[in-house]
């Protein structure tokens, strides 16, 4: 037995069953997880690591800072716009350059966008299959399902007994002929699943339509970006030109008129689909209320949306800032991202170097030197591990910190901090859905309610959206139609040596890049993601992260067929292409994939 005391409160032990999944797919990027189950099938230690080399700060030394933002935004290929907007706060942070009222506006209904589209996907395309069985939707009377359709949201159109038949049709078809696609290798016989043949129609009816409707609320971005899925930027404001009488100008009365009908088409999906199905699912699954984590101990929120441009205190961000930890809920921390002695990276667990590793860096003063080792206790070679070794070096990611403890950040960490604040619109939200689940406040803190977090983070993203369009839209007509300030565009205006910080809560949690800037270039640029915070490997004190804090204790039905980790680690919408970056070292080709 090889049991261990976390100085976060975490019990490990590292005996029993070690189950590996390599690759964890359904994210975006590439992670690997291993666990211990005991001979209960509980999980008693997890291991959660990154597996590609993250290399972006290295490739910004010497560039322009104007640029920086198609940079960071090529991170990920799913939350790209928030990378964008982080960026350019940084370089405006650090040159003292305030943006148009027009610019702020622009720039909150796309990051409200990307909030919205993100976290539909996640919902339905990425975590949606851990509690849905498609397969058993096949089983389903398609009258009992219009009648519950109709039961769980009336207002739904599509919701007749033909429909719901000629998609199980679709789907009788798509897995007799073999090929089943996203629904391959589904452990779809295990009895974690728990939803009747209906449910499991309507959702996966409902799958089907979100793949559809999502790409109307990526339009929003392109109109204001230019395209998408990596939008145009600006430091000092947007690139959109505003010409309320030219027929040809990138934002005119009609292309705000067709914005508006996305916002309330998204408005009505979400309300009519996306909560009525995390309340129907949730309803067969409120007793399964494993993976808080830390969730219930120590969670952090950077704030985002500001209503009045240039103003990023706490009370201008609607969405909420602070930090809580050592689960005292009663008291919300300010958070300050200049402060060295608030946020620092650690790597004795990760294959970085630093001088000193037995003490952290702040990200303007950090290092991203890898220096890849397998400590002496790893199974397996370098090119097939079977094990690795948790005393030593085992992720790309490095593991922040804030005061010294491990963070929880994303939709449940907002919800958290805000129902704390008495934010009015969450206390509304969480309080009627806890009341219509009838389940304890607690139970926020799991995969559930992590999970029904973004939903309710959607619907409300949905409300903002259509408050910055009307802000927008008044703006022009009272005669502004200013999208962006370039006085302090040109370098030669720049003092010699500066350094910022640029900040968003993105759909995945706080995202922050700090920039120094010497002589007109990058002199330095790191980046925090919220996957850093949540997939963080032991610190130098031996405190676990989120993801590895999430998975302990969790009853696993079936060692062989782990669908409760793939439950647990969806829930935070792991984004490891953020996190982790990687090429090789000649530029060379790595991978070639051929597309019908």
């Amino acid at each position: 037995m090889s049991t261990v005391t976390t100085p976060n409160g975490f019990s490990l032990d590292t005996s029993g069953q070690r189950v590996v999944i390599d690759p964890v797919t359904r994210i975006e990027g590439h992670m690997r997880c291993e666990v211990n189950i005991d001979s209960d099938n509980i999980i008693r230690n997890a291991v959660s690591t990154g597996t590609m080399w993250r290399g972006l700060e290295v490739i910004l030394k010497g560039r322009d800072p104007r640029d920086a933002w198609a940079f960071t935004q090529r991170i990920c290929g799913v939350c790209t716009g928030t990378h964008a907007l982080t960026s350019v706060r940084a370089v405006e942070d650090a040159l003292k350059i305030e943006i148009p009222d027009n610019a702020n506006s622009i720039r909150n209904i796309m990051q409200l966008s990307l909030q919205i589209h993100d976290h539909l996907v996640h919902f339905y395309h990425l975590h949606a299959l851990d509690w849905v069985n498609p397969v058993n939707a096949l089983k389903a009377d398609p009258k009992a399902t219009s009648e519950l359709q109709m039961k769980v949201s009336p207002s739904h159109a599509k919701s007749s007994p033909g429909y719901f038949r000629d998609v199980q049709t679709r789907i009788r078809k798509f897995v007799e002929s073999g090929q089943l696609g996203p629904f391959k290798n589904g452990y779809w016989t295990n009895p974690a699943y728990l939803l009747p043949p209906e449910a499991d129609l309507m959702a996966v009816t409902h799958y089907l339509e979100a793949l559809d409707f999502q790409k109307e609320i990526m339009t929003v971005r392109t109109i204001f970006g230019g395209k998408d899925t990596h939008p145009n930027w600006l430091v000092g404001g947007v690139p959109c030109a505003i010409n309320m009488d030219g027929a040809g100008a990138p934002i005119n009365m009609e292309r705000l008129n067709y914005v508006r009908s996305i916002c309330e088409r998204t408005k009505k999906f979400i309300k009519d689909v996306y909560i009525p199905d995390l309340i129907a699912i949730g309803g067969f699954y409120k007793h399964w209320l494993y993976g808080g984590g830390i969730s219930n101990q120590s969670v952090l929120s950077y704030g985002d949306i500001p209503d009045r441009a240039n103003d990023y205190s706490p009370a201008n961000l609607m969405m909420p800032r602070g930090a809580i930890i050592n689960g005292k809920l009663e008291e919300v921390h300010e958070v300050d991202l200049r402060d060295p002695n608030e946020i620092q990276e650690f790597v004795p667990h990760s294959w970085y170097s630093y001088p000193d590793e037995a003490k952290g860096l702040h990200p303007w003063d950090g290092l991203t030197e890898p220096n890849f080792e397998l400590g002496a206790n790893f199974k397996g070679t370098k090119t097939n591990i079977k094990e690795l070794d948790e005393s030593a070096k085992y992720s790309w990611i490095k593991a922040p910190r804030w005061k010294g403890h491990a963070m929880e950040v994303g939709p449940l960490a907002r919800y958290i901090i805000g129902y704390s604040q008495g934010h009015e619109v969450i206390t509304e939200q969480v309080n009627g859905l806890l009341k219509t689940l009838d389940v304890p406040v607690d139970a926020l803190f799991s995969t559930l309610g992590r999970t029904a977090a973004r939903a309710l983070e959607s619907e409300w993203c949905a409300d903002m959206q259509l408050y910055f369009l009307d802000k927008l839209i008044n703006n022009i007509k009272n005669g502004d139609t200013a999208t962006a300030n370039t006085q302090s565009f040109d370098p030669s205006t720049w003092p010699t040596e500066v350094k910022g910080v640029g900040f968003t809560e993105a759909p995945r949690g706080a995202l922050g890049h700090w920039i120094r800037i010497k002589d007109t270039k990058i002199e330095n640029y790191q980046c925090i993601v919220p996957t850093t915070w949540n997939g963080s490997p032991r610190d130098n004190q031996g405190n676990i992260g989120a993801f590895e804090a999430a998975l302990l204790n969790t009853k696993v039905e079936r060692a062989e067929e782990p669908v409760e980790i793939l439950r647990n680690l969806h829930s935070f919408d792991p984004c490891l292409a953020c996190s982790t970056h990687v090429m090789s070292e000649d530029g060379d080709e790595l991978a070639v994939v051929k597309v019908r």
